[in-house]
């Protein structure tokens, strides 16, 4: 298990905000202060104070760690494909890689070559992946998709095709191949400017060391500032109350909610202390007493009229008198209609039926019960005698008798007398209702004294209830609707009762005071109320004293989360088990083959602050400290050294690749640095991806000497974006043979010009083939005539190829002659007067040709050369 998954396994026992605070340290290797006001933010958490942004702690992530290297197991790039949405790289682009050896992909300044290393960053789990991963600039961003591409892969062998999307876990075998570049680099070198040399992953725990130191002065700070004060309260804790005691107790036991509840007094708790106040400031408590009862029994006598008065003349009482009338009005007009059918029969004397005829008919039915003892009316023979007039009723007087009789009692006329009865009785009890409720002078002064509102509501009550009388009485009569009559004023009887009972309490406590230890507790009820009622006047305070104790309570429980000791011993841990002397050594080789011999690496663990680390030691002859001496080129070729030996001792086999590995490497480091990559890739697969076209002719020349297999990309800038690849290396780097072939394609741009008709395109096409053209006759003398004695960008004078080196009259006449055209038109003076006249196509083709016939005969001499001389 690496160092790295050592910690990522020990941090998951770690607080959550730790947690995060390495999965941001792992993703950024900086934190920036956002970072660092996130993790506060979420240390306090965890302690208890609540974020007001509700942040989440996210850990690092298993898949976000490269898994440790397969020994057995042997992984190559074979290409990168189908990329999409990364940067401005061409959509569905490829980039090819040779499966064995040394493939160097160059590009100039702003060719994709970097949007190529942040893929193979993200998806190959580098130690450094700060740079994001962003669309193409010219594209929405809330259209752009996510980044993808496809690794083209050999797993012992066999090919693969693996999918990658930015933001979810890469195929785990793409971890089997190691990333460098620049900001690698810096992440190699001790970020407080000793040099100190730390094996992969110990620099997380050494900047989570800082973190917590950071993390623990803002927390002091914060608890500083937040420091509880008690000035407002002080006084007020001495008292002997159990309020006192309460404020005693901060902080402890008491809690916001008890500071509350006793700072909050109930309107009758005001009334109680109003009343003690009162009470114990009364000379003659017994005197007092008897007038508070008097006056509390004049209230309950004018409660108790009220409750008379307003039982007569309530919504309840006119009700039941307006149903009464309304009934009896009712019955009144069907009695009124029986009446009617019966007096409309034929044959009957005026007047029969109304008032006087029922009169008649009730007294000669009170003297048939003389007459007729053993008869009832209605039931009188045919020849009895008429009541009335005593002669013989005959059969008609028998039935005429009976149908006065049946209208007599018929139920309508019975149910109307009843209503009227009815309605009479209710009607008399409202006209004749006694409603004075006997608010007299003295009484109402008294009632003024104690609640004037309310002897104002008591006088709108007298007032109202004889309007409603009156109003009654005139709707009973129908001179008014019932809807008219005036609703019940305000009922004072509540407030009447209220004031009585506490005039009696209040008389109880006065009869109390008379008892010593009564009043003692009296005394002592009221301290307790003041105590309350002086606590709601400093509330406020208190209440911020608490929090401000919790705070820091909570605060102290932060800084004390954040101690560094056991970040310490596991530092210390992992460096004596995991960073070995075989580690130191493999390092010393490291830096002796890029011939910075003169440092090496001593065992010599230190934790200063959690900070564990192997120092790296300058030896020269007179001492000094490597920060007062590296130079920053230095500082390069010791992280790649770094580089180097962790690779080689992770046993894994899979390929490395090097993004712009010499930046700031001086020349001399060049050639060091190109050689060892060039040994490097006769056992693992290397990819470098270079701007730099010196860089790339080192290695070139690096490669044919150590015998490594070489392969050459190009990436350019197309119409249809960045980074597309290029079978054709550019003119500067490629072989005179190349440079000829190239020329040749110029020639076909050349005649379609002419055939076009196009003068501008075609002398533009012209100068710039003359241009390329002394190139190709400048590169023929060095590679070809001189046999590469002497190059550019060469390590030196190959004087053993002198051997095939023999240069003749006719090739100093060739060569002059061949440059001296190429230069005459490749200078052509730009204003339109005075131009030259260009070649045309077929006079080109010769110049060219004349080049390629040169390069074949020297070098056919050059191998004739060679054979004679050995």
């Amino acid at each position: 298990m690496t160092i790295l998954q050592e910690i990522h396994a020990w941090s998951k026992g770690l607080p959550a905000w730790q947690q995060d605070a390495i999965a941001r340290i792992y993703a950024n290797r900086e934190l920036s202060t956002a970072d660092i006001e996130d993790l506060y933010a979420l240390a306090k958490a965890e302690a208890g104070i609540e974020d007001p942004q509700k942040r989440v702690p996210k850990a690092l992530d298993d898949a976000q760690v490269a898994t440790p290297a397969d020994p057995t197991r042997l992984v190559r790039l074979l290409a990168i494909k189908d990329i999409s949405n990364v940067n401005a790289l061409a959509a569905g682009g490829s980039l090819p890689v040779a499966e064995t050896g040394l493939t160097v992909i160059y590009g100039e300044n702003g060719a994709g070559k970097s949007g190529y290393s942040r893929i193979l960053k993200h998806a190959c789990r580098a130690r450094d992946q700060r740079e994001a991963i962003l669309p193409d600039a010219k594209i929405d961003p809330a259209k752009a998709g996510t980044p993808s591409a496809k690794f083209e892969v050999a797993i012992d062998g066999a090919k693969a095709d693996l999918a990658w999307t930015f933001g979810t876990p890469a195929p785990e075998p793409l971890s089997e191949i190691s990333i460098f570049d620049t900001h690698c680099a810096r992440a190699y070198i001790d970020n407080h400017g000793d040099f100190a040399y730390r094996p992969y992953g110990l620099d997380i725990l050494e900047s989570l060391v800082a973190l917590c130191g950071k993390l623990r002065g803002m927390a002091a700070q914060e608890k500083a500032a937040n420091a509880p004060s008690n000035a407002a309260y002080v006084a007020l804790a001495k008292d002997q109350t159990a309020t006192g005691r309460v404020l005693l107790a901060i902080p402890g036991a008491t809690k916001a909610n008890d500071i509350e509840a006793l700072a909050t007094l109930t309107e009758a708790d005001r009334e109680r202390l109003d009343l003690l106040t009162k009470t114990l400031a009364e000379a003659d408590p017994k005197q007092k007493a008897r007038a508070l009862r008097q006056r509390a029994g004049r209230l309950l006598e004018l409660r108790e009229r009220i409750d008379l008065a307003a039982l007569l003349i309530n919504d309840v009482t006119l009700a039941a008198l307006r149903d009464l009338i309304e009934k009896s009005r009712a019955a009144k007009a069907a009695a009124d209609l029986a009446a009617s059918d019966f007096k409309a029969v034929p044959g009957q004397l005026a007047g029969t039926g109304g008032e006087e005829w029922k009169a008649l008919f009730e007294a000669a039915r009170t003297f048939a019960k003389t007459s007729h003892p053993e008869f009832v009316v209605e039931k009188l023979s045919s020849d009895a005698l008429c009541p009335l007039c005593q002669n013989p009723l005959g059969v008609e007087g028998s039935v005429r008798l009976a149908r006065f009789n049946a209208f007599i009692q018929q139920t309508s006329e019975a149910q109307a007398k009843k209503a009227r009865a009815d309605a009479e009785v209710a009607y008399r009890a409202v006209q004749t209702a006694n409603l004075d409720l006997l608010i007299g002078a003295a009484l109402a002064e008294e009632m003024k004294e104690i609640d004037a509102p309310l002897a104002e509501k008591c006088f709108a009550l007298q007032v109202g209830l004889t309007a409603r009388q009156k109003q009654a009485l005139e709707a009973s009569a129908g001179k008014i609707s019932w809807d008219q009559i005036e609703a019940m004023p305000d009922d004072p009887r509540a407030k009447l009762d209220a004031h009585a009972t506490a005039l009696t309490e209040q008389a109880k406590v006065l009869e109390a005071t008379a008892d010593e230890k009564a009043k003692g507790m009296m005394t002592q009820e009221r301290l307790e109320l003041e105590a309350r009622k002086r606590l709601g006047e400093v509330k406020a305070a208190v209440l911020d004293a608490i929090a401000k104790h919790e705070l820091s309570q909570r605060l102290q429980a932060c800084i004390d989360s954040m101690d560094t000791r056991g970040i310490s011993r596991k530092s210390t841990e992992l460096s004596r088990t995991m960073a070995s002397q075989e580690l130191a050594d493999a390092l010393n080789a490291e830096l002796r083959s890029l011939k910075v011999h003169e440092l090496y690496i001593g065992m010599k663990p230190e934790s200063p602050g959690g900070k564990t680390q192997f120092k790296l030691t300058l030896q020269l002859p007179g001492g000094g400290t490597p920060a007062a001496v590296l130079s920053e080129g230095e500082q390069r070729a010791i992280a790649i050294a770094s580089f180097l030996a962790e690779i080689r001792l992770g046993k894994g086999r899979g390929g490395i690749v090097f993004d712009d590995p010499v930046s700031s490497l001086d020349h001399r480091r060049r050639w060091e640095v190109a050689e060892r990559l060039a040994v490097e890739s006769k056992e693992r697969q290397v990819i470098v991806f270079t701007h730099d076209i010196y860089f790339l002719a080192i290695l070139e020349q690096k490669a044919e000497a150590v015998g490594a297999i070489l392969a050459k990309n190009y990436i350019r800038r197309a119409s249809n974006g960045f980074g597309v690849h290029s079978q054709d290396l550019p003119f500067d780097v490629v072989s005179t043979k190349a440079r000829v072939g190239q020329l040749r394609q110029i020639l076909v741009e050349a005649r379609k010009a002419k055939r076009d008709s196009d003068d501008d395109r075609l002398r533009m096409v012209t100068t710039s083939a003359y241009g390329k053209l002394r190139l190709a006759w400048e590169r023929c003398v060095e590679e070809v005539l001189l046999n590469g004695v002497v190059q550019r960008f060469g390590e030196g004078v190959s004087t053993q190829r002198l051997k095939a080196v023999l240069v003749t009259d006719d090739d100093y006449k060739q060569i002059e002659a061949g440059m001296s055209k190429s230069s005459k038109f490749e200078h052509d003076a730009a204003s339109p007067v005075g131009r030259l006249p260009i070649p045309d196509p077929d006079e080109l083709s010769a110049d060219i040709d004349s080049l390629e016939e040169f390069r074949a005969t020297v070098d056919k001499r050059n191998k004739v050369g060679i054979a004679t001389r050995t």
